[in-house]
């Protein structure tokens, strides 16, 4: 087993409650007025989506497509951040990280408290996360960053696409984690410099742990540079992680299934990739590096087929 049952439960809580919360989100932005009379003009169902708070456009792209916008952006984004590690340019990354933090909380909180208040929450998670970061502030701000992603571009793919885009990040996932290695890269010098996308749990849990700093594992005041061994995938340090983009995706995927199942069937979905990232937890060996999506893509799929069939 990859890590103790308490670490494994604490960390798959933890990715259902962000999927079903992220779905919650999606699912309050949905115009219902706007969505029935659309669907009596085209005589089917269609979900209108409102706007987002604060002037925040969505990207206009055909849903059909969208995922070859979402590869691009994935891989862009990923050269970027070898850049910065390579260039040890740590400030670039919080200021890049920050952002992104504040804008998708925002997006998420205005979906149930006025924008102002949001705002407000957001900066606040976003400062503790970045700047301050412990345990608890990092872990419950991870519950709702997704839900702002997911309300940003789930209106702009469709069930196709996502599944597609499944496909492509589990075999990129392979690719990075076996291949290339700079899947673990990436890995290490975010958890060495305590700004993580992703979840964050302690390996050995305490009421104390839960509101402790998140220290690094690099006593070097710069940003480190990990060393990788050709041979040895290892992960052996103080907190086990899940990574942003295996809750993300999945929840982009069970989105897009929501505008044609509706909420609560759609929760399935969450439930089935718990359950694949559960036995990837159980059939890990500690102190390996593992590709989640992978397992993650197949839960959803599953998850997907069990809606069509019932």
């Amino acid at each position: 087993m990859k890590h103790s049952w308490q670490v494994s439960a604490v960390l798959l809580s933890i990715f259902l409650a962000a999927q079903f919360i992220g779905l919650f989100v999606v699912h309050s932005y949905i115009d219902d007025a706007a969505s029935e009379q659309a669907s009596k003009e085209a005589g089917k169902p269609v979900v209108v989506y409102g706007q987002l708070p604060y002037g925040v456009e969505r990207p206009s792209i055909a849903p059909d497509i969208s995922f070859l916008f979402f590869g691009a952006a994935i891989a862009i984004g990923t050269v970027l951040l070898l850049l910065i590690i390579k260039l040890r340019k740590l400030s670039l990354w919080k200021v890049w990280f920050f952002l992104a933090v504040v804008i998708t909380l925002a997006a998420a909180f205005s979906a149930f408290i006025p924008s102002l208040a949001a705002a407000v929450l957001s900066l606040a998670l976003a400062y503790f996360k970045v700047f301050r970061p412990n345990v608890l502030a990092h872990n419950l701000s991870e519950l709702f960053i997704y839900g702002g992603m997911a309300a940003i571009f789930v209106p702009v793919m469709n069930v196709k696409s996502a599944a597609i885009l499944l496909l492509i990040i589990a075999a990129y996932d392979i690719f990075a984690v076996f291949h290339s290695k700079h899947m673990i890269t990436l890995a290490k010098f975010q958890t060495e410099n305590r700004i993580f996308a992703g979840l964050f749990v302690p390996k050995k849990l305490s009421a104390k742990s839960a509101v402790s700093p998140i220290t690094s594992s690099s006593t070097s005041t710069k940003p480190s540079q990990p060393k990788l061994k050709a041979d040895k995938y290892s992960d052996s340090g103080s907190y086990a992680v899940v990574g942003g983009g295996d809750i993300g995706f999945p929840l982009l995927f069970a989105g897009t299934a929501l505008a044609t199942f509706g909420l609560y069937k759609a929760l399935i979905i969450p439930v089935a990739a718990t359950g694949a990232l559960a036995v990837l937890l159980m059939i890990g060996k500690r102190g390996k590096f593992y590709p989640a999506m992978p397992f993650i893509a197949a839960g959803c799929f599953v998850g997907y087929g069990s809606l069509l069939l019932f």
